[in-house]
């Protein structure tokens, strides 16, 4: 529960907290990427074959940024969360998917008459991550100071213990297969928002909405559900100097048939 003496205060601990998240995410990105060295490489080839200076300032970065949360962790009161968070019934879980395949479809319908198909430059970028068919398919709006609505359902949400990721603060929200950006548009927005049409694009909606909630339900946080997770760690993948060539397609079908979202 968080109280302010004054409105003066309210907004920076918004944006303190909007920063925090922003980190969170970076953090989750960085994480999946190390994770993947774990899954191809031995602490010992790397310690062997590695770049030494990359290894050191690796080290270092993680080591002081372990210090850092650590020392704000101990700071936390305690009993300030509950030890044991409500878990939602099977019908809540249902109904909770519902919602969202909902809201997605509507807004989808909503922006769809008003949004554009992908420029020829945004679609020469983004392939051959992604397939002529998807890129040919999405469409983008850029709100201009608009902001996405968050859904009325969020307020249930909140009610059973949960905190719903800031819609309106997000870079950009994928509608199936329309995209609509609170900022500008940006070659990493919209990488990751491809990524969640390529999703609901194998998945469909409403599979894609269950693996969704469920992923929040367990994990409680937006940046960590696995849907999400995989659009940070491919979109840092692309972001890389000298990005290699890969199917994103390929890499959500294999993600699906490992069941790891």
């Amino acid at each position: 529960m968080y109280s302010y003496q004054n409105s003066d205060e309210r907004v920076p601990v918004l944006q303190m907290n909007s920063e925090l998240e922003h980190a969170q995410m970076e953090l989750v990105s960085a994480s999946c990427a190390v994770h993947q060295l774990r899954l191809h490489y031995s602490s010992d080839d790397l310690a062997r074959f590695g770049r030494r200076d990359v290894l050191r300032k690796s080290a270092e970065a993680a080591t002081a940024l372990h210090e850092f949360y650590a020392a704000i962790e101990k700071k936390i009161p305690v009993g300030e969360e509950s030890n044991s968070p409500y878990q939602p019934t099977l019908d809540e879980v249902a109904q909770a998917t519902n919602w969202l395949a909902t809201y997605l479809q509507q807004q989808r319908d909503h922006y769809f008459s008003i949004d554009v198909p992908l420029s020829s430059q945004m679609k020469a970028l983004m392939w051959p991550q992604f397939s002529h068919e998807l890129l040919d398919l999405v469409r983008v709006i850029e709100l201009q100071g608009a902001r996405v609505p968050a859904p009325e359902f969020f307020a249930d949400v909140r009610a059973l213990g949960f905190d719903p990721p800031e819609v309106t603060h997000m870079d950009s929200v994928t509608f199936v297969d329309v995209i609509a950006f609170n900022q500008r548009l940006s070659d990493r927005a919209l990488f990751h928002a491809l990524i969640h049409a390529v999703q609901v694009q194998l998945l469909g909606v409403q599979r894609y909405a269950e693996l969704w909630v469920k992923g929040f339900i367990r994990t409680r946080t937006h940046f960590t559900v696995p849907l999400e997770v995989h659009a940070f760690t491919l979109a840092s993948k692309f972001l890389r100097p000298m990005t290699e060539k890969f199917s994103v397609e390929d890499q959500v079908r294999r993600w699906i048939s490992d069941g790891r979202y």
